[in-house]
């Protein structure tokens, strides 16, 4: 009996690895569908190669693609590249922890721990009840989203347009940055040709922001309105840091790169790159336009992404304040590290340091193998490697052309930036015994 006990100890699976094993199926089933011939317009069976990437962008919701949306899915293969952008955008765990709900089951101490994992909850306290919260908050906004898109789709597209609106609903506020604009504008379009489109701009930008700023977020300003100091701690960096990341960038924008286009469409498109550049991955300018400077910015933006608990990729606009928040200590020397009077526990720090490590290595590894194996230009191939690790799905262009083991290791990038840092790392070491015996203590110079 004990020893029964020992086995099924010992090949039970942790929260961190059910997670990465949720989406990796996610992945390969969306994969397999896409390859049956009903899944193309011309009805012919594509590439398993090609099906898997679109899968692997589909469910860790990036964008980027070796065929485009519109002109080479069928209907269903456009619904099931939809329903993959819902469920990765969800979370693999938190959609099947519904479904269960919905059923009446109970859900045991081990899924309620891989659900708090997966929707980066604070605590077990309350996971069954902020699960309903975020699938309720979620339809209601991709239905809203949808009904606001439906005037200019229908204009467009006629009785087509209903299905566009919800396809751009969905994917915009999941973050993915898939479109069905091929068709009537050109392949790999995007929205290039809505650029003009105040009104078209501001609903999927408010989309994109709302799936990106992370529901615990989104938990708080429903429960307290607009009585901001009652927030978490986290939810006002969130929004501090969101808005800081939003609007510099599109000053930066509107007085460099836009400088020469209208005023309405000038303040529309800075305003719009800015926000889709973290993990949403929707263009309405031509991006093999921007300057040096400007595909730099492109980059650090791609590379931070959204906020914890949200649809959103990257390394997340916590980390990056956190760290920002460590420097401001060390020049004024002080040993904490805090925001609106809270103190941060120094394992917060740590794991922010990590996380930058990991991603800037990965990301700097990505691009330069890219660069040797394809002869490209390295600024252009760490752009693709900066979409892919933060879920972004913008692109310079070069993203059909690659051979198959750029796009493995696109894919690897893609996958490592939904799952998670963290949560591989956690994976890897599942099971190992946490040492606590301390080392003797000396110092180090550094900088």
């Amino acid at each position: 009996m004990a020893g029964k006990r020992t086995l099924r100890k010992r090949f039970s699976l942790s929260s961190f690895q059910l997670i990465i094993l949720g989406f990796a199926a996610l992945i390969l089933v969306g994969a397999l569908l896409l390859t049956l011939p009903v899944s193309s317009k011309d009805r012919t069976s594509t590439p398993f190669g090609a099906a898997l990437f679109t899968a692997t962008s589909a469910g860790c919701v990036t964008g980027l693609g070796v065929r485009d949306t519109a002109t080479h899915w069928s209907y269903f293969g456009q619904a099931v590249i939809l329903v993959l952008i819902q469920i990765g955008g969800l979370g693999v765990v938190t959609v099947a922890a519904s479904l269960s709900m919905i059923a009446g089951k109970k859900l045991s101490l081990k899924q309620q721990s891989t659900m708090q994992e997966s929707i980066s909850a604070p605590g077990l306290g309350g996971v069954k009840k902020f699960t309903g919260f975020v699938v309720k908050t979620t339809f209601i906004v991709e239905l809203a989203g949808a009904l606001l898109l439906m005037p200019v789709m229908c204009r467009d597209f006629g009785a087509a347009g209903i299905w566009r609106s919800f396809f751009h609903s969905i994917s915009a506020f999941c973050n993915a940055g898939f479109d069905l604009m091929g068709g009537a504008s050109g392949e790999y379009s995007s929205l290039t040709s809505y650029a003009s489109s105040a009104y078209f701009n501001a609903v999927i930008m408010l989309l994109i922001i709302i799936g990106g700023i992370g529901f615990l977020t989104w938990e708080d300003v429903a429960k307290h309105k607009l009585r901001i100091k009652r927030y978490r701690m986290q939810s006002k960096v969130v929004l501090v840091t969101s808005a800081i990341l939003i609007i510099l960038p599109a000053l930066f924008f509107f007085f460099t790169e836009y400088s020469s286009l209208p005023a309405g469409e000038r303040i529309t498109g800075s305003l719009f790159q800015s926000v889709t550049t973290r993990t949403a991955g929707f263009n309405t300018k031509d991006l093999t336009s921007l300057t040096g400077a400007g595909k730099v910015i492109f980059i650090g933006l791609m590379l931070i992404g959204g906020s914890p608990g949200s649809t959103a990729g990257g390394m997340k606009t916590t980390t990056v304040a956190v760290l920002c928040s460590n420097m401001t200590a060390v020049f004024r020397r002080r040993d904490d590290t805090h925001f609106f009077g809270r103190r941060l526990d120094q394992s917060v720090t740590k794991n922010a340091a990590a996380i930058l490590v990991m991603y800037l290595v990965l990301f700097l590894a990505g691009g330069t193998a890219i660069s040797m194996i394809e002869g490209l230009p390295i600024g252009k191939c760490l752009f693709e490697t900066a979409s892919a690790i933060g879920t972004v799905g913008l692109t310079l262009g070069i993203t059909p052309s690659l051979g198959v083991l750029s796009r493995i290791i696109l894919m690897i990038l893609m996958f490592f930036g939904r799952v998670g840092a963290l949560t591989f790392v956690y994976a890897a070491l599942s099971g190992g015994d946490r040492k606590t015996s301390r080392y003797p203590l000396e110092n180090i110079t550094v900088g």
